[in-house]
């Protein structure tokens, strides 16, 4: 797998830098926009995954389940597309894919049964539960971007899992939906996180901070002085594997909201676009504005979007058809 780096709970001073370092990524980041189209995409039934004979039995109450391995992941009718497909990547390298759990966050006001039918329909023993998310609070706190998907409140609702999901879970995997797998979904969700890590993710070091953030920023000495001692280094939330319960004990959701506040007074991160990384390869990442399902439907894909296609499950309209 990557590595993943960890972040501990605070210091003082750390404990702001982290929380930034979130805000930022978080900012940096693309879950699922809001969509207003009603064509709903149908998929073809994924073919079905089986246990390894060394995996352990598991008994789930509910969703909850400490030998299972749990992911999350948002659920929106423009990405569905991908979601499904990295569904479908998790389970075909996984050694143990009856053994996942699926925790898919959508919006209050989405229609979870066509997502429930959708799901159902591609993957049918796949074991999973959709939460609703109320955008209402995170709706104001919300900046102008550059990219319109990072104005979807959806893009949001990882800040809120320890609040959205059961109590019971103790570690989740959380996933953005422009991605896929390709290595054992154990080995991520197994990421030891240490006595008192939060939560661990990709990290990307000698960045150029200063053309993140705006002068604002950089004339406050409050603000800049978060970086006061710290490598250039951040880390990516489209790929978390968290602590569920100590990021409860932190209260980590208010503090990425203050940052968030902070932003829409000030505006001090601008979201520049970014380079892509290089380093081993266990899972593939579309971030950013270009999808390879869009760019390989208007026939202008990028070299790399031949490892996303493979995944695709969409049903074409010949073969709805036939």
């Amino acid at each position: 797998m990557p590595k993943l780096a960890l972040i501990p709970p605070h210091d003082h001073h750390r404990h702001h830098r982290q929380l930034l370092l979130i805000f930022l990524l978080i900012s940096a980041t693309t879950a699922a926009p809001a969509s207003a189209t009603t064509n709903y995409q149908v998929f073809k039934e994924a073919p079905q995954f089986y246990n390894s004979p060394t995996c352990p039995s598991i008994h789930t109450n509910g969703m909850c389940c400490d030998q299972a391995v749990h992911v999350a992941m948002t659920l929106d009718t423009a990405y569905l597309r991908g979601s499904v497909a990295a569904i479908l990547s998790i389970l075909q390298h996984s050694s143990c894919p009856q053994n996942i759990l699926f925790h898919f966050i959508a919006s209050a006001t989405a229609n979870h049964q066509h997502f429930r039918y959708t799901i159902s329909r591609a993957f049918p023993a796949l074991v999973f539960q959709i939460y609703p998310y109320d955008s209402k609070a995170v709706s104001g706190l919300i900046s102008t971007y550059i990219r319109s998907a990072l104005d979807c409140p959806l893009n949001y609702a990882r800040n809120y899992l320890p609040n959205l999901l059961p109590r019971c879970l103790r570690r989740v995997v959380y996933l953005d939906s422009d991605l896929v797998l390709v290595d054992d979904m154990a080995k991520l969700a197994a990421t030891p996180l240490g006595d008192s890590s939060v939560l661990a993710a990709p990290e990307y070091c000698n960045a150029n901070f200063t053309s993140y953030f705006t002068p604002t920023f950089w004339s406050n000495p409050t603000l800049y002085l978060t970086f006061s001692g710290r490598k250039a280094c951040y880390f990516n939330t489209g790929v978390m594997v968290i602590d569920l319960q100590r990021w409860r004990a932190g209260d980590y959701t208010t503090k990425i909201v203050e940052w968030m506040e902070l932003q829409k007074r000030m505006r001090i991160y601008e979201g520049l676009c970014r380079d892509l990384h290089p380093g081993p390869t266990s899972l593939l990442h579309w971030s950013g504005k270009g999808k390879p399902w869009a760019r390989l439907d208007a026939n202008r894909p990028c070299p790399l979007d031949a490892f996303w296609a493979p995944y695709d499950l969409l049903q074409t309209s010949s073969a709805l058809e036939s």
